[in-house]
């Protein structure tokens, strides 16, 4: 009999419209005076007047933290939490892509704990409660509205995640509105992120299990089917949503079923040269396909009838084959970068890059083939 054990968001709304019934989610939470986290990139372009306006309308006064970056820091983290509880906030609303989402739910933890940051990190790490917490993504990507992960940046170039149930939202609300002024490159570079999330999830070593094998499958569907249109036409709602439900259904799958392999040698490539994740993962995605297929590739031909709309059925190691090609186009297809060499990353830096992959354990004991200091020096090679 299989063991599983499966946790995700309290709820889950996907509608398009949905972000103006927030008032109203607010309300049933015991938010009066909420805080969104959100970047300064959202402000300028104002979409963070689509949250703001209908929680005006109805009464609720939120106050704004915009100072989120990419791979945020420590003291990011520390000051907007320091920020919230100067303001006597009593509920937190994260508001734009992972980092504002993943700074969300640290702040709706931190908030009302004694408990340090620093003594978060790791597995089951969270002690006590925190404030009511709704989560927007403006991205199809991370899937960090259905996570129970923030990841952090703890050093120059190395990062920690904090692993929770705690962080999990009680709210998480898909609004393919508040995704339609996303740029094609990182339209692109998320959706690719999410379907790594998906494939990374499918074929776990430990925790692999059927609820997130059935969500990761269906992730792939609809986000294959969708993702070079929402490239070139990003004012294609229905397809937008389906980026939005199918990365959230991803998440919903490596929250339970945890990445491997990709995501190790991305986090180095972020971490040293700001990458952008979704972008890093797909860097390196088509040579750790390639790397596990002796061991994985039962599994990755499994997966080609998802992303072939059914049209290709398993076809043992000619699947696995077609399965990697298939994404390897794709990357092409929505125009992102193919090599690390076309990001100006020196070449005598591999090495380095395969010592930092080797520190993140916690994500290399999932992948289904072993991986060793040499074998991430080679995949970092073909990646080049």
């Amino acid at each position: 009999m299989s063991t599983v054990e499966f946790t995700t968001a309290n709820k889950v709304i996907c509608k398009i419209g949905a972000v103006e019934e927030i008032a109203e989610h607010c309300r049933q939470l015991g938010i009066s005076r909420p805080v969104i986290v959100t970047d300064p990139g959202l402000v300028k372009a104002g979409l963070i007047e689509q949250v703001t306006q209908p929680l005006n309308k109805d009464g609720i006064t939120a106050v704004i933290y915009s100072d989120i970056q990419a791979d945020p820091p420590e003291a990011l983290v520390l000051s907007a939490t320091e920020f919230a509880q100067q303001l006597e906030v009593d509920g937190v609303i994260g508001f734009g892509g992972g980092s504002s989402l993943d700074v969300a739910k640290l702040i709706a933890v931190l908030a009302t704990s004694n408990q340090t940051l620093k003594s978060m990190y790791g597995i089951g790490q969270v002690k006590g409660k925190r404030l009511p917490l709704i989560l927007l993504p403006t991205t199809a990507g991370t899937g960090s509205e259905v996570t129970p992960i923030s990841i952090i940046t703890t050093g120059e170039t190395t990062k920690s995640g904090v692993v929770s149930p705690t962080l999990l939202p009680d709210i998480a609300i898909l609004d393919a509105t508040l995704t339609v002024g996303l740029p094609p490159a990182i339209t692109a570079a998320t959706g690719i992120d999410a379907m790594v999330h998906a494939i990374e999830a499918f074929t776990g070593k430990i925790k692999k299990n059927p609820y997130s094998d059935m969500l990761a499958k269906e992730a792939l569907r609809l986000m294959s089917q969708n993702l070079l249109e929402v490239v070139e036409n990003g004012a294609n709602l229905q397809a937008r949503s389906d980026m939005l439900l199918g990365a959230l259904m991803a998440g919903q799958a490596f929250a339970n079923s945890p990445v491997g392999a990709v995501h190790a040698l991305a986090y180095p490539l972020g971490g040293n040269y700001h990458i952008p994740h979704g972008l890093s993962n797909s860097l390196v995605l088509p040579h750790v396909l390639r790397f596990n297929a002796p061991i994985a590739a039962d599994l990755y031909a499994a997966l080609l009838p998802s992303i072939s709309a059914g049209k290709i059925t398993d076809l043992g190691s000619k699947g696995c084959n077609l399965f990697i090609e298939f994404m390897d186009d794709l990357i092409t297809d929505v125009g992102l970068p193919k090599n690390l060499q076309a990001m100006n990353i020196p070449q005598e830096d591999l090495g380095k890059l395969a010592d930092e992959a080797m520190l993140q354990q916690r994500l290399l004991v999932n992948n289904p083939r072993e991986v060793t200091r040499e074998d991430a020096l080679d995949i970092y090679k073909s990646a080049y």
